[in-house]
């Protein structure tokens, strides 16, 4: 017999057991607003050279808001190109030694672009097994065979390429967002080439923190600029802003404006986003020591922390992952810091792919000594039991 049609109040039911069962795993995620003036010590945001209320930023923002209008009215092809947009791209293109740029809306609308557009059902995609979920989804939505090799492994990369006749791709973070370690950039490129592959690189991580005053982790390997290599990244981390963009060869990015479905249907990114990140940018480039300050605190932390006992991954760039030993601990670990007003994050599966719970803290350029101290007190006195002992 044929299952009864569910009435309107019942065609949401299955959410029940789905809620229940994050419930029992401990898995519940909710909304936690921040005031204005939040009084907690920020060890969580990515905002790693400080920018996002830098007066500079600030001004960016409300001066572009005051001269374009509070939104972009369009897409990028129709009214939402304005000349600010033009600049940045520009600038972006120029500071991280690429021919070209192309800026959308958000950085996982930029991975989107550069993984479909860049492959069909014919390529083969080889993708890191740490990558972002952004480049999954990429993954998934450019129909092309995907393979997942194990995580940080140009050999693995080579061989799996080696398998394939037509066109292929490499696609890895720079910097990976779990456990701040630095994929093996120059090895992952001479395995492309070795097979005829391109290079697709996330640098949301890398860039204002990684290579020559921040021009991110690309420039750092000597791959900026070259013609089998493009680079995706952010706006929102280091630069303090919002959006996101592809660089790499100029045919590339033409490639993209006209097939690249997260460019062509979103609307252009804010005026608001554009001046504020064209702000920071050139802050930025007056004043790279701040990427070198980023990196200093993040070995600070670490260092201090792991001498203490507790285990952590050593840091590329500027996360610092200190692991829990549980994802309920990890959970009462970031609250009882918040109560003890820091802000941590808290990372626990699905969102981390070796299902090892964690507090990520965010080494941010800004941060002073005595802040340092005072996070590096805290998360040590509110540690759970068996914190020294996790994997």
């Amino acid at each position: 017999m044929p299952q009864p049609r569910p009435e309107p109040d019942d065609v949401f039911a299955w959410i029940d057991g789905a809620e229940q069962a994050r419930e029992q795993a401990g898995l519940v995620r909710t909304l936690r607003p921040r005031p204005a003036d939040s009084p907690l010590l920020d060890l969580a945001s990515n905002d790693y050279l400080g920018l996002s209320r830098h007066p500079e930023t600030v001004r960016g923002a409300r001066d572009a808001a005051e001269r374009w209008g509070a939104g972009a009215t369009g897409s990028r092809l129709v009214t939402g190109t304005t000349e600010l947009h033009g600049e940045l791209e520009r600038e972006l293109a120029q500071f991280c030694g690429f021919e070209a740029a192309l800026v959308l809306s958000s950085g996982y609308a930029a991975n989107l672009a550069a993984v479909t557009a860049l492959s069909d059902r014919g390529t083969l995609v080889v993708s890191d097994a740490g990558n972002h979920a952004s480049i999954v989804d990429g993954c998934r939505l450019s129909r092309a065979g995907t393979a997942v090799i194990p995580h940080s492994d140009p050999e693995a990369a080579r061989k799996t390429l080696a398998t394939h006749e037509g066109r292929a791709l490499l696609v890895s973070d720079s910097v990976f967002s779990v456990d701040g370690d630095a994929a093996p950039l120059a090895a992952y490129a001479a395995a492309c080439r070795e097979e005829g592959a391109a290079l697709v690189v996330d640098d949301a991580h890398g860039l204002g923190v990684l290579g020559e005053g921040g021009r991110g982790a690309l420039h750092a390997a000597g791959l900026a600029g070259a013609p089998d290599v493009v680079a995706t990244l952010t706006l929102s981390k280091s630069l303090g802003s919002q959006g996101g963009a592809v660089l790499g060869p100029a045919k590339v990015i033409r490639h993209l404006v006209n097939t690249a479905r997260t460019f062509i249907f979103d609307t252009g990114l804010a005026p608001a986003a554009a001046g504020a990140a064209l702000a920071s940018l050139k802050l930025l480039q007056r004043e790279p020591e701040r990427a070198a300050r980023a990196m200093e605190v993040a070995g600070r932390l670490y260092g201090r922390l792991t001498a203490s006992g507790l285990t952590a991954a050593r840091p590329d760039a500027a996360v610092v992952s200190v692991r829990a030993p549980s994802a309920a601990a990890a959970l009462r670990w970031a609250a009882d810091c918040r109560e003890a007003g820091l802000s941590v994050g808290c990372f626990r599966p699905p969102s981390v792919p070796d299902g090892i719970s964690r507090l990520r803290l965010t080494a941010r350029a800004d941060l002073t000594g005595d802040e340092i101290d005072r996070a590096v007190e805290t998360i040590l006195r509110t540690a759970p039991a068996g914190a020294a002992d996790a994997p």
